[in-house]
């Protein structure tokens, strides 16, 4: 029987993270508690993050792949301690106990772990084709719909907490604008220091694995903790996400010349 590329496309490997992460999703929402839970949280979003923070690096080289992670990571730390601070761009909120210690009580130390994979995966969504703006633009927004899933999860965990709640699950609609606004900076940084090697060679499919991993856990948090809409939102980008990796796997490894995939028979 004919090889096809399925293999490569998905990897058990990674099959078995999204699955582990999805039930993960009920223990993190069912025993919030659990001693030393804020400290184990930096290994698990380290192994969350590995995957995207190495196929950038191959992907841009050594020094571009740090430089775009440094950026990134810096840029965060900074527009959520201002937001932290200040209450602009996203709200006045803070971050809970849950996620441990803070940089000066403002943002915790491992915020990159958490919004670097996520930046790197929305571009490579929409890297490849038109012109770097577009990608700007379209980058910013899918990491929007992102946090569309995220916030409500991260607010009925006690994550991070708004003084005066807001109508979209205790998320007020400013936290959105803020988003799109930190969204587009990021996705630019990353696009501006990528470069043509966001244009000119195959995208890595691996550049997509830390946030479809992401997804599936948040899935798995707003299911067991009752939010339907996020649930819904988060379904749909892992449906998307899926799609978007079978399509660089296809482009990275092309199936042979002359291979055909056939059908079962039918009795």
């Amino acid at each position: 029987m004919p090889k096809t590329a399925a293999p490569r496309s998905f990897p058990r490997l990674l099959i078995a993270s999204c699955a582990f992460l999805f039930v993960s999703g009920y223990f993190v929402v069912r025993f919030p508690d659990v001693e030393g839970a804020s400290y184990a949280s930096y290994g698990f979003n380290l192994l969350i993050a590995l995957p995207a923070f190495v196929a950038l690096v191959r992907q841009f080289g050594a020094a571009r792949g740090a430089a775009a992670l440094v950026a990134v990571s810096a840029f965060g730390y900074l527009i959520e301690g201002f937001g932290v601070a200040t209450g602009v761009p996203y709200g006045d909120f803070h971050y809970g106990d849950p996620l441990g210690p803070t940089i000066l009580g403002l943002v915790p130390y491992l915020l990159p772990l958490s919004y670097v994979p996520l930046v790197i995966g929305a571009v490579a969504v929409v890297s490849g084709t038109g012109t770097a703006l577009r990608r700007i633009v379209l980058g910013g927004l899918l990491l929007v719909v992102i946090d569309g899933v995220l916030d409500p999860g991260a607010v009925a965990l006690g994550f991070w907490i708004w003084e005066g709640g807001g109508p979209y699950y205790g998320v007020p609609l400013s936290n959105y604008g803020g988003w799109l606004l930190s969204g587009l900076i990021a996705s630019a940084l990353v696009t501006w220091i990528g470069g043509s090697r966001l244009t000119d060679r195959a995208l890595r499919p691996g550049l997509l694995d830390s946030l479809l991993v992401s997804m599936f856990l948040w899935l798995g948090v707003c299911i067991f903790s009752g939010l339907v809409f996020p649930a819904v939102l988060a379904a749909g980008l892992i449906v998307l996400l899926v799609r978007r990796r079978l399509q660089l796997a296809r482009a990275v490894h092309p199936a042979p010349a002359g291979a055909t995939v056939h059908a079962a028979p039918h009795h």
